[in-house]
């Protein structure tokens, strides 16, 4: 990795380069999570000492599944109280679930077994030839827009959007003889701050949505939902949030990145395309590439629609509840979506292997074996950087504190008393805010739901209209907390380019990004339900109790 030439780089002022210089500021990262650590230590003890808890309410508390309150350690009387981490029990839990609290944070197996398949397409070459073909005749002025629309639409893919698209977005740039980072930045953008944004309904609204069914039977036994109930709403969503990044990429993140440093380009093989005009042997090499690539697809297709296939699971639809329409055929998919992982490193690797036999970047089968060894000696720093925030995730959430915190804002939220448009305005920025702090969307609203759903629900508000509220705000403070799971992975890739690059850097490159998303996000919600659009698959603003 080269260093980067800081003279290049423009002088950053204003509010922006305030937060980029006191972010860069802080310690390295790890010790960041470090010092989070020690401080979640620190408060927990502190609020546990002082008996610090929140209770659930009666209705509530009924209608909770037992795993759940175990998880939580809610008693009979629903109480969640603050856990302190110096307890000889957590104690415990801590130093002997430590290497299970480091494998097993959540992106970690992803990220590596993509990034094993994605450093032989790399190395061989394919990538940056790949890319310095795919914008050598396509206006640069869509390079943005396409990204932006290629990252929410990967949404699809789960954890494989964070892990392939954004570094792909950072080469697409670089050949275009763009700032990586502005590439960087608009893919996480839309991965992640259009984490919900989608033409099609996937595994994240069969996982949202059936949360939401569960809460809404504590006031309603067996309330009709579905996969659809928020997809006219998310399809919305991306026809607002590409124009956004567009204009935030290229007209606030851009000009403040500065162009290029050529040193830089250099050592990520990324020279501008109009430098580097492919050859005839390139030319081949992507051909027999494309050819492995659709043999691979064809593999992947054989095992969804063949007959007994392996990645399609009848039993989680049978034929008689899916005519019946209380089912989609996605939830059958779940294997497939689980597989695309796999299906990513099998396909970087096969595909670099024929481009790199093609173009002469690979003699032998050891060849394979060494890029795949380098790309996880370029993992290093990001595996010690896992493990302190895995820890610090997984202790927070011992302590009960963000559960606590939750539990505060929705009841603040009931005590409102504000007209419906407004209290889903107010239910966009409490997610927001939460999400700060507690990370993942599954569990936060795992918990949030059975509170806010019911609560919602005597207020008029449908339970689909309470979910997509809450995506919205969720994934616009996505991409500045740290808690967040792949920030960790985004710097990295960053670092790649600049090496400088800090936590206040992407921070203050991401902001602008946040602010335009929870705003135009706020905006939309708050539109849709004062006009009282309808939701998708039969689903409606208003609700009223039978």
């Amino acid at each position: 990795m080269t260093q980067t030439n800081l003279s290049s780089r423009p002088d950053q002022k204003g509010f922006l380069g305030w937060i980029e210089r006191t972010g860069n500021a802080l310690p390295d990262p790890v010790f960041l999570f470090v010092y989070l650590i020690l401080g979640v230590i620190v408060i927990s003890a502190l609020t546990s000492f002082f008996g610090v808890s929140e209770v659930l309410s009666p209705q509530i508390l009924s209608g909770m599944p037992e795993a759940q309150k175990a998880r939580f350690g809610i008693g009979p009387d629903g109480a969640i109280a603050a856990q302190s981490m110096l307890s000889s029990a957590n104690l415990q839990r801590l130093f002997v679930e430590m290497p299970k609290t480091f494998t097993h944070f959540h992106p970690l197996g992803m990220v590596l077994t993509v990034m094993l398949g994605a450093g032989v397409a790399e190395r061989t070459g394919l990538f940056g030839t790949a890319m310095r073909a795919a914008v050598s005749k396509a206006p640069q002025f869509l390079l943005t827009p396409l990204v932006a629309f290629i990252a929410m639409m990967g949404n699809l893919a789960a954890d494989a959007a964070y892990v392939v698209l954004i570094p792909l977005a950072a080469l697409m740039f670089a050949a275009a003889g763009r700032n990586p980072i502005a590439g960087i930045a608009a893919a996480f953008a839309g991965v992640s701050g259009g984490f919900s944004a989608n033409l099609l309904m996937g595994q994240l609204d069969a996982l949202l949505l059936g949360i939401t069914s569960e809460a809404a039977n504590i006031l309603v036994a067996d309330y009709p939902i579905n996969i659809a109930g928020n997809w006219y709403f998310i399809a919305t969503m991306l026809f607002i949030y590409v124009p956004v990044i567009w204009f935030v990429t290229d007209r606030i993140i851009e000009p403040r990145l500065g162009p290029l440093n050529a040193e830089d380009a250099a050592a990520n093989n990324a020279e501008p395309h109009a430098k580097q005009e492919l050859d005839a042997t390139e030319k081949k090499g992507l051909k027999l590439a494309g050819i492995s690539m659709l043999v691979v697809f064809a593999v992947w297709a054989a095992l969804v629609f063949g007959p007994d296939t392996p990645l399609v699971n009848e039993a989680a639809c049978p034929d008689a509840e899916l005519a019946a329409g209380n089912c989609s055929f996605q939830a059958r998919l779940t294997p497939f979506y689980q597989s695309l992982i796999g299906a990513f490193f099998i396909l970087f690797i096969v595909t670099g292997w024929v481009y790199g036999k093609a173009v002469g970047t690979v003699k032998s089968h050891r060849d394979i074996v060494k890029m795949m060894s380098e790309s996880m000696q370029d993992m290093g720093y990001y595996l010690v950087l896992v493990f302190a925030a895995a820890h610090f995730v997984a202790m927070f959430n011992w302590s009960n504190l963000g559960l606590i915190f939750a539990i505060k804002g929705a009841a603040a939220i009931e005590a409102s008393q504000l007209p419906l448009y407004a209290v889903l305005g107010m239910m966009v920025l409490f997610a927001a805010l939460l999400n700060l702090f507690v990370g993942s969307a599954s569990a936060k609203w795992a918990f949030l739901a059975p509170v806010v759903v019911p609560m919602l629900m005597l207020s008029g508000i449908s339970p689909e209209m309470a979910t997509a509220a809450y995506r919205v705000g969720d994934g616009a403070t996505n991409i500045i907390t740290p808690l967040m799971f792949y920030f960790p992975l985004v710097l990295t890739f960053a670092n790649r380019w600049q090496k400088d690059f800090g936590i206040g850097s992407l921070t203050a490159t991401m902001i602008p990004y946040s602010i335009w998303m929870l705003i135009t996000g706020l905006v939309l919600t708050m539109l849709w339900a004062a006009l009282g659009l309808p939701l998708g698959g039969g689903a409606t603003v208003e609700f009223a109790m039978p």
